[in-house]
């Protein structure tokens, strides 16, 4: 089982980042307007007195920016000031988000020795072109090249993709996702495009050199990108951005924007899976003879099964021609669906 996780976030927004993304505005993303110092660090470390050692991993993550290509003596800064939080808990770590292009053998150094364990790298796509497109000024090498580092110094490595980028398709965010799954990650992140006010992708919006990603379009290519990662064993551990005053007040104009966007994918999964099972048990029967139906899911996973508003259990019904279709709690692995019952028409 994986352990819990409290994660004590320290914004560093746009700093170190050496362009603008097509599709970045940080300090909108983030909710955080001025960049991080050590008494930043310092008022984080204090929020977090409430922590208790009770065996969860505690980090302290500098999200935001390029951690790695501010300057070293301001890196160091930041870094010592987080020293107090790995001397108080066992279990601490660093945490720090960077790009590929800004990796090396002497940056890792220096990271391994002030505590950083976990290194999150914004890949975002393995396409050249849509790289290109999108403004991100490194190549797919270079992500390969870093990821491949940082797992030789022994960092945990996360990678980060997106979909619905410019000059982007449901078959090459497929693809971006298997060629990070061959890089062994510890984890990815999947964020599909949202659209912000004052970036440039907001300006090819409006004048209409960008489609947006929407919402549905997202849950369906997500759901497809999971598998990806699910069938390498690979965690996907957020998909969507996280909600900030700034987005859910209106920054976010268009595209895949949802406070609860990784349980609509993960629901769509399920259904998907269901949709699988079913059809394999049906297949030796005649089509309308099955009254009811019963599936078994993980206790904590039975609402994602159920769909919201009942939805998944409506297309079940629907697709299958049963008259109801049930979710109940089952002892089996998160992820994994059973069939408990089929009552037919005949009994």
């Amino acid at each position: 089982m994986t352990p819990r996780r409290h994660v004590i976030p320290v914004f560093v927004p746009h700093l170190g980042c050496r362009n603008d993304c097509v599709f970045c505005n940080q300090k909108r993303i983030s909710g955080a307007l001025e960049p991080a110092t050590p008494e930043t660090v310092s008022r984080a470390i204090e929020s977090a007195q409430f922590l208790k050692e009770d065996g969860a991993v505690k980090q302290l993550a500098f999200f935001g920016g390029s951690f790695t290509a501010i300057p070293a003596s301001e890196q160091d800064a930041l870094l010592r000031a987080a020293q107090p939080f790995l001397a108080k808990y066992k279990n601490a770590s660093l945490r720090i988000s960077t790009r590929p292009d800004c990796i090396n053998e002497q940056t890792l150094s220096r990271l391994m020795v002030h505590g950083v364990r976990t290194i999150e790298l914004g890949a975002q796509s393995m396409d050249e072109a849509v790289l290109a497109a999108s403004g991100r000024g490194h190549t797919a090498r270079d992500t390969e090249n870093a990821s491949q580092l940082i797992k030789q110094y022994g960092f945990e490595l996360i990678l980060q993709m997106m979909t619905g980028l410019p000059e982007d398709t449901p078959e090459k965010s497929i693809g971006t996702a298997e060629e990070l799954a061959a890089l062994r990650p510890d984890g990815v992140r999947v964020y599909p495009t949202v659209v912000i006010r004052d970036t440039k992708l907001y300006d090819m919006w409006r004048d209409g050199t960008y489609n947006e990603h929407t919402v549905e379009d997202a849950v369906s290519l997500c759901a497809a990108v999971y598998r990806v990662f699910s069938k390498a064993g690979i965690p996907v551990i957020r998909m969507g951005l996280n909600t900030t005053e700034e987005l859910s007040g209106g920054d976010a104009v268009a595209g895949a924007y949802h406070p609860a966007l990784g349980e609509l994918v993960l629901s769509r999964v399920y259904l998907d899976n269901a949709r699988e099972l079913l059809k394999e048990a049906f297949a030796q029967m005649d089509k309308g003879c099955v009254r009811s139906v019963t599936l078994g899911v993980a206790p904590e996973r039975i609402s994602v099964m159920t769909g919201h508003g009942r939805s998944n259990m409506r297309s079940l019904r629907e697709e299958f021609g049963c008259e109801t279709v049930h979710v109940a709690a089952a002892n089996v692995k998160p992820g994994e669906i059973v069939i408990m019952c089929i009552e037919n028409t005949m009994q």
